[in-house]
């Protein structure tokens, strides 16, 4: 019998997050196992002969291929996999513009996003930058307007629902649940609702912050 494509990954990591919903939403039979933070492994000989760079997740599929980085994993899986053309689309304007969105989230929103989530829920009060995360709330806010006037009459982020919505989800579900000013901002709101419908957003992404 033919193993299952595996994931290495802890449930708690964005990263790892996005890559679970997207095995959900195609249906792809999968295991994980446990790596990364508290779970360890990531420095292990076996492990970094995976992935050098002791992160998560990994992807280990059935015929031996391995791949590391979230968005990389996100693009392999809906090429290889069936299905896969529902959330990324083959025609070339639409799939620059899934994959334009993804760049930025990694290149611009991640940052401030990191920033505000480690300080208020992986680091202990005592020991927060306020200062630090200030900023970053600040950065982000601004990050978010774009992404506000970027939905305006959409109801996903790059036509129907793609990877690029899996590669912002975990980090909108994070603006929501953190405990930082917000302002209003109808469009995103009403982005996270539709986002928070779908099973495989709630059983993956919308969990709590830990």
């Amino acid at each position: 019998m033919t193993a299952p494509i595996t994931l290495w990954g802890r449930t708690s990591s964005v990263n790892v997050q996005k890559v679970l919903w997207l095995l959900d939403e195609m249906a792809l039979p999968f295991q994980r196992v446990e790596a990364g933070g508290a779970f360890g492994r990531t420095r292990d000989p076996d492990y970094a002969a995976m992935n050098p760079n002791a992160t998560v997740p990994t992807l280990v599929m059935p015929h031996g291929f391995t791949l590391w980085e979230s968005n990389s994993i996100l693009r392999y899986l809906c090429r290889t996999q069936p299905g896969g053309n529902v959330f990324y689309p083959e025609a070339p304007e639409a799939r620059a513009d899934v994959e334009r969105w993804m760049d930025w989230t990694l290149a611009s929103l991640n940052e401030p996003m990191r920033v505000i989530f480690w300080t208020f829920v992986r680091t202990p009060e005592a020991e927060r930058d306020l200062p630090a995360a200030a900023r970053a709330r600040d950065g982000a806010e601004k990050l978010w307007r774009i992404v506000e006037a970027q939905l305006a009459g959409r109801d996903y982020i790059a036509g129907p629902l793609s990877i690029a919505d899996m590669t912002m989800g975990g980090f909108l579900h994070r603006w929501f649940q953190l405990p930082v000013a917000r302002p209003e901002l109808p469009n995103l709101a009403a982005w996270y609702g539709r986002l928070c419908a779908r099973q495989a957003y709630q059983a993956h992404v919308a969990v709590p912050l830990t």
